[in-house]
């Protein structure tokens, strides 16, 4: 419950309308509560009297209330869908914002069919707990008190033989509702699990097919999918057990009553009409429990997506501005200091990924970082624009601790292409403006010239216009690369952060993209993440790592003649030496 009483700011907005909702409803029961007394005064002053008079005077007074309580009860379901539905919109688009506020440590903890779950399914369980609140869910147990009041008024000796038979029907809902809780968290997990399954699938199917590997991610969906209906399967024959049990419970109190009211009727104590009405009451009190047998299931799965939507809402970043964070000043130069640095991923590595890091990068230089698959290349590159926090040591740009400064002010000055080129639906120009919206064409043009875009985007059906598809499918993975580099350039950045950037275009371009660079990177600092030894070849320092620490570090000649692994990676790839060194030159 607390999970839910969480969530209760998110209606403060809508208090008004919550309130003429439960009014509308309050004014609904007090008017369905009428009928059955209408019934008795039909009986027992009407029929038995022989009076046509009065059943046709109640008539017409039934139909009136009959009509009142339609419009009434359209009025309240109006508000609570208005209600409902808002509070779901707020309640998606904080979690969508809150997740914009994470750092790359809170991202890591939840895949992309766990995200979506929370914002879509979860946030569609709240939802419908509100609006079924603010109607049935609030209108059955007033009504249920509502009728037992009346039926005490109406006969007080049948309801105290109907009594213990309510309170047991009471037990049994207070029984399912305590169990249904946990299982419905359970289940929703489970439903992550399969979410997750399906989106790998989803953006993995060319992979999939590549390698022949349909039937066993078939069989993994499959064993997935079976879980989760297990699980379900479990979980609706605990609750198919609970109507049941409510319905013999009321059925039996039925016939006690039918049984002793009509012994009392027979002896004069009640009259007719008042068995009929108490017999209404009880039916009308009836019908809220085996409702709140449903209720009990909405609620169980409503605190169980309410405390997975609060593990977000209640998440805060890793990477928080601290309370003195300084503005990194615009013309700040664009020097980058690693000082003592370690660092490793929260729980996902029992060692350190970057274990004692010292390195100097000065302002206006190229440095391509150099190192075998998990050395720690890309995790270096990251703690830069404080992706991450480091565990120990500082990182910083022209003395400024990057933990001391705004991440605004410091995400302004650097621009990355990261190694999973990611574009968005639209135009290819917009794709390209997106870091910088207010770029005009002629800007736009000149970037994708330096990163060799130009060209095959003029080739393009409808040039710079043409839509990219989701997830950029309508495009090589080259061309991807170029039009996220003429992203990453037309912010203009001090620092230029490139993470395997052109690992999918061909030697003769990507030669072509360094070249347009190098007069680009005039003043500006760049730090390079490479697999390729050709690509590293003319920075200005070049950084070996291994298993997390720098082993080396200089310029291409010097590192040929000092560092076995360079010369090692160097040869490998490359072969003879003196070959490459004249093409290079």
């Amino acid at each position: 419950m607390r999970h839910l009483a969480k969530l209760l700011p998110f209606l403060r907005p809508y208090w008004k309308k919550s309130l003429l909702s439960l009014v509308l409803l309050v004014v609904v029961v007090i008017l369905d509560l009428t009928i059955p007394r209408l019934v008795q005064r039909i009986i027992d002053q009407g029929i038995l009297a022989n009076n046509l008079a009065e059943v046709y005077h109640t008539f017409l007074l039934m139909l009136a209330i009959s009509a009142l309580d339609t419009l009434f009860a359209i009025g309240n379901n109006n508000t609570s869908v208005q209600v409902g539905e808002s509070l779901a919109r707020d309640l998606r688009e904080a979690l969508f914002v809150k997740m914009q506020s994470f750092s790359f440590g809170n991202l890591d903890r939840l895949q992309t069919g766990q995200w979506m779950v929370r914002l879509a399914s979860d946030t569609g369980v709240v939802q419908r707990l509100v609006q079924i609140t603010l109607r049935i869910g609030t209108r059955a147990p007033l009504i249920m008190l509502g009728s037992i009041l009346l039926m005490y008024r109406t006969s007080p000796s049948l309801a105290m033989m109907v009594s213990p038979f309510l309170l047991v029907a009471f037990v049994l809902i207070v029984f399912f509702a305590g169990r249904m809780g946990p299982m419905f968290l359970t289940l929703q997990q489970k439903l992550d699990r399969l979410n997750t399954v399906l989106q790998e699938n989803i953006a993995g199917v060319r992979v999939v097919k590549a390698f022949v590997r349909a039937e066993h991610e078939a069989q993994r969906f499959e064993a997935t999918n079976v879980d989760y209906t297990e699980r379900n399967i479990r979980v609706m024959q605990f609750l198919s057990t609970m109507g049941p049990s409510l319905s013999t419970c009321l059925n039996a109190a039925m016939v006690v009553v039918i049984w002793g009211g009509g012994l009392r009727s027979v002896q004069g104590e009640i009259t007719p009409g008042q068995l009929v009405a108490f017999i209404n009451y009880l039916q009308t009190a009836m019908g809220p429990l085996l409702i709140m047998v449903n209720l009990a299931n909405v609620w169980a799965a409503a605190i169980a997506s309410a405390e997975r939507v609060n593990e977000i809402l209640d998440q805060e970043p890793q990477v928080q501005d601290a309370p003195n964070a300084v503005i990194l000043p615009p013309d700040a130069r664009p020097a980058i200091s690693f000082q003592g640095v370690r660092f490793r991923y929260n729980g996902s590595n029992d060692g350190m990924v970057l274990d004692g890091i010292n390195l100097e990068i000065e302002a206006g230089q190229t440095v391509a970082i150099l190192g075998a698959t998990g050395s720690g290349k890309t995790t270096l590159l990251h703690l830069i624009p404080r992706f991450y926090d480091v565990c120990a040591g500082s990182v910083s740009i022209d003395g400024y601790d990057v933990r001391q400064v705004q991440q605004d002010s410091l995400l302004r000055q650097i621009a990355i292409v990261p190694q999973e080129t990611v574009l968005f639906s639209g135009t290819v120009r917009e794709n390209i403006r997106y870091g910088c919206p207010e770029a005009s064409d002629a800007e736009v043009e000149q970037v994708a010239k330096i990163a060799q875009a130009h060209d095959f985007i003029l080739q393009l059906p409808q040039g710079y216009e043409t839509h990219v598809e989701e997830r950029g499918v309508n495009l090589s993975g080259g061309q991807k690369q170029r039009i996220a580099i003429a992203r990453a350039l037309l912010t203009q950045p001090s620092i230029l952060l490139l993470d395997d950037s052109t690992s999918s275009v061909d030697v003769a371009t990507e030669a072509k993209i360094q070249a347009a660079l190098k007069e680009w990177l005039q003043n500006r600092t760049c730090v390079m993440v490479a697999q390729r030894i050709s690509s590293v070849l003319g920075a200005d320092k070049i950084v070996v790592l291994d298993q997390g620490k720098i082993i080396a570090e200089g310029n291409h000649k010097e590192l040929l003649q000092s560092s076995a692994v360079y010369q090692e990676i160097y040869y490998s790839q490359l072969g003879d030496p003196q070959e490459v060194e004249i093409q290079h030159v």
